[in-house]
């Protein structure tokens, strides 16, 4: 059994690609995986276990349509991560997100058809609803994204709906809310405010904070991908969510907690462009048919992500240094 895993060097991907090579899933204790990634800013070869034997790393862009036809042959599945993911900078530029995410399905899916793949997850994301004021999203909501990055992603979903209703390609889309855990890059929140703490610095708050996130641990977003690519029925989403719903200043008030600072941290900067105010999921359709069930407290697990950062310095550090650049 061989798995091509896109963007696999990324944050949720590389969690994914090291609990594959684990052993961790029933049935693919032995499943060899490819990842593809471009290793822009936001992918490191240092998320995988480079020299694994059941691991192989091509670098490539999933945009590549003659290399994705040449790598694919032999791989029994596709689990497509690879994505430009920061808000921030689809609203500066949005043209590197239209080509990733929405070309970049485009082509993976034409090659994946052309090689004969049995079984693709499209990982996407909640930010493909827009807002909602109260309640949660049931996968039927209709799709009223909010920024650039989140228009590119529900355009995706729609092709890969597409290709499945069109192609009969044996597709399944999974929508998440917010991650964290170790291996994050530092542009997001949670690692942004982290590092910025332990390097003594100030941490930018968007508006008054009081924007409603929900989280979800990637470990256990990772075990529910997994469930989609075993169970999930083909041309159907599934909302995948931490049942944790939290303020951006709440979240802050337990970072500076954890890390033994103070609200003098806190610097309140102009809002984000068309900031939407809260997410929320409603996951009943994956506890019941799939059986998925989050298993890692939000507060012990921001902990233990705390305490990932401030043990790995060099790979954060790292990580500002060229996302700067």
């Amino acid at each position: 059994m061989r798995i091509l895993v896109t963007g696999g060097a990324g944050f949720i991907g590389s969690h994914y690609v090291r609990s594959l090579l684990a052993g961790r899933y029933p049935g693919y204790e032995q499943a060899h995986v490819t990842v593809l990634d471009k290793l822009t800013y936001a992918g490191n070869k240092e998320n995988i276990p480079l020299g694994h034997p059941r691991l192989e790393l091509v670098v490539g862009d999933v945009c590549d349509r003659e290399l994705l036809l040449g790598l694919l042959p032999g791989h029994t599945a596709v689990v497509h991560f690879a994505a430009e993911s920061h808000v921030d900078r689809s609203l500066a530029s949005a043209s590197a997100f239209i080509r990733t995410n929405v070309q970049g399905t485009q082509v993976l899916l034409e090659a994946c058809l052309a090689t004969g793949v049995e079984r693709v997850v499209h990982v996407s994301t909640d930010e493909v609803y827009g807002t909602i004021e109260s309640g949660s999203w049931t996968e039927d909501w209709p799709l009223l994204p909010n920024s650039p990055y989140a228009a590119s992603k529900a355009a995706s979903d729609l092709i890969a709906r597409a290709f499945w209703r069109s192609h009969g390609l044996d597709l399944s889309i999974t929508r998440c809310s917010n991650n964290f855990g170790p291996h994050q890059h530092p542009e997001k929140l949670i690692p942004l405010f982290v590092t910025n703490l332990l390097e003594g610095e100030r941490v930018p708050l968007y508006g008054d904070g009081l924007n409603v996130r929900e989280w979800v641990h990637v470990d256990d977003h990772s075990r529910a991908i997994q469930l989609v690519l075993t169970r999930g029925r083909p041309g159907e989403v599934y909302n995948v969510g931490g049942g944790n719903e939290q303020t951006n200043l709440a979240v802050t008030e337990l970072l500076l907690e954890l890390v033994g600072a103070d609200r003098s941290r806190i610097v309140h900067v102009p809002d984000r462009k068309g900031h939407d105010p809260r997410y929320s999921l409603d996951e009943t359709k994956i506890r019941e048919e799939l059986g998925y069930a989050p298993e890692t407290d939000f507060a012990q697990g921001l902990a233990d992500t705390v305490a990932w950062y401030r043990d790995n310095v060099h790979w954060w550090k790292a990580s500002k240094e060229l996302s700067r650049g």
